[in-house]
């Protein structure tokens, strides 16, 4: 505060610092777009936040198996925490044409109902694919019961010593409210025998496409929930590979400063001909903000135990936000320390040689690959524009990832500019807080150069704004910066030496 001098003497002022303190911006939040479990789902077309898939199960319902009904958002979100990631926002759709919001049919699948041992039970799984078993065994006298339900690998429920007395506590209905598996009703007289019976509901007659363009398009859009939410920084639509979604998502994830992470076609091939991944890939959409994985990966079923191919954009997420905590999100998610947990490699038509895969990853396509010794790992790091010579600069999944980090941080950061004067001390004040930041990004090596005018630049001053400019209310900041790029071709070269002794 000021000091009024009244003695001959030095004085101490203190004044208030000209910089702002920068908080990084996170860099691998995650958003999941796609349907979810339909007779469990707490909010549809709502953005929802996730620290765990403990949580997806809270609002989703986890894992279930149907023929007709997409499963890959549920296996994606595991996948993703289960390797690395921490936070994701879920988005789940309802395809209104095949979901009855009496959460009793999706399309021609109804939920199984049947009456065993003398209650009326339904389904609350889509269970056209693994039946829920149920067992009535009556006791002594035949208005009680012992209940056993189970459904595929999941924990059984058994209720004991249920009545038929809607006073008592273990009145059936009541003991059983809160199943997982099924609903109960109906007043028998007395339970009666029955033992191991299917509740499983017949698949229909043709296959039932629960894919709806509008219903992915219409969360891209302006004012939309998912645009509402502050930031976040990846982007999967797990599975999808239509190229009017996969655009729509693309710009979306421009205008948010995110990056979307793209699977390839479940049956594409690393082989050249029909079905190669290579021929898919020119039919899908570009952009700087986007990167292709391919294969599919091989995997045991959460709900079966069978073996299933899982989408390789969950797992791939997981591997940006583990690399992104241990070495920072200039280091490529790429390499032999990238490896993919909970898998037991690509599945065989996705396996490949080096030569193959440099077809591939000069187009711009990111292979998955399994190692003896060693197992799966992300073995590419290119974005989906890597092959185009205009974006030659935004090559890199890291350099790319890097240049949005920073300006996600300065939007998050910058705020408090706005309505100051524009002239010198709110220049210099802007100026050394980025400054400031660049160089602690400096300090943990996110950048090029030896020391810091080599790494990053930072201008605001009155040659970045004109006069013109603050007439218009405009300040203008040139932020710089010299970027990792990953040494993705290591050569080593082996000359024989002339002339030498032999021993």
């Amino acid at each position: 505060m000021p000091v009024t001098p009244s003695f001959p003497g030095i004085y101490i002022e203190e004044l208030p610092s000209a910089t702002r303190t920068i908080a990084a911006a996170p860099t691998s939040i995650a958003v999941f777009v796609g349907y979810t479990h339909p007779f469990k789902t707490r909010n549809f077309n709502k953005a929802v936040q996730l620290f765990s898939f403990s949580d997806y199960q809270r609002e989703f319902g986890g894992f279930y198996l149907s023929n007709v009904l997409d499963t890959s958002v549920a296996n994606a979100v595991n996948q993703f925490f289960m390797n690395g990631g921490s936070e994701c926002y879920v988005v789940a759709l309802q395809a209104e044409d095949y979901f009855d919001t009496g959460g009793a049919d999706v399309g021609n699948v109804t939920s199984a109902t049947a009456t065993i041992g003398g209650i009326d039970f339904t389904a609350s799984e889509p269970t056209d694919k693994v039946p829920i078993v149920v067992s009535v065994t009556p006791g002594n006298p035949a208005t009680t019961a012992d209940v056993t339900i189970t459904y595929g690998s999941q924990p059984p429920e058994t209720y004991r010593g249920v009545n038929l007395t809607a006073a008592s506590p273990d009145f059936f209905r009541t003991r059983m409210a809160n199943s997982a598996y099924v609903r109960v009703a109906g007043a028998p007289a007395a339970f009666t025998a029955a033992a191991n019976t299917n509740l499983q509901a017949a698949a229909p007659a043709g296959a039932v496409n629960t894919f709806e363009l509008p219903h992915f398009t219409a969360v891209f859009q302006t004012d939309s929930d998912l645009d509402k939410v502050p930031i976040f920084n990846l982007l999967i639509v797990p599975g999808i590979t239509n190229p009017s979604v996969l655009s729509a998502a693309l710009a979306f994830a421009e205008r948010k400063m995110a990056f979307v992470i793209v699977d390839p076609p479940r049956d594409s091939t690393s082989d050249q001909g029909t079905g190669s991944v290579l021929t898919a890939f020119d039919t899908f959409p570009k952009s700087p903000n986007g990167a292709f994985y391919f294969p599919y990966l091989k995997s045991a079923d959460p709900l079966t135990g069978a073996a299933v191919e899982l989408a390789p954009s969950g797992y791939v997420a997981g591997i940006y936000a583990r690399t992104d905590t241990k070495r920072g999100v200039w280091k490529a998610p790429a390499g032999l320390e990238t490896t993919v947990l909970n898998t037991t490699g690509v599945v065989d038509r996705g396996r490949m040689n080096d030569l193959r895969q440099g077809v591939l990853n000069l187009a711009g396509i990111d292979v998955l690959r399994t190692f003896p010794g060693i197992g799966t790992v992300v073995f590419g790091g290119r974005t989906l524009v890597s092959a185009n010579p205009a974006y030659e600069q935004w090559r890199y999944v890291p350099v790319r990832r890097m240049a949005l980090f920073i300006e996600q941080t300065l939007l998050r950061n910058l705020g408090w500019a706005v309505f100051e004067p524009n002239d010198d001390p709110l220049w210099v004040s802007l100026r050394v807080t980025v400054e400031n930041f660049m160089l602690s990004l400096f300090n943990r090596g996110a950048f090029q150069g030896k020391k810091p005018s080599d790494a990053f630049l930072v201008r605001c001053d009155s040659s970045t704004t004109t006069q013109t400019d603050i007439n218009n209310g405009i300040v203008n900041i040139i932020v710089g910066f010299a970027p990792l790029k990953p040494a993705e071709f290591v050569i080593v070269k082996i000359a024989q030496l002339a002339g030498q002794v032999q021993s």
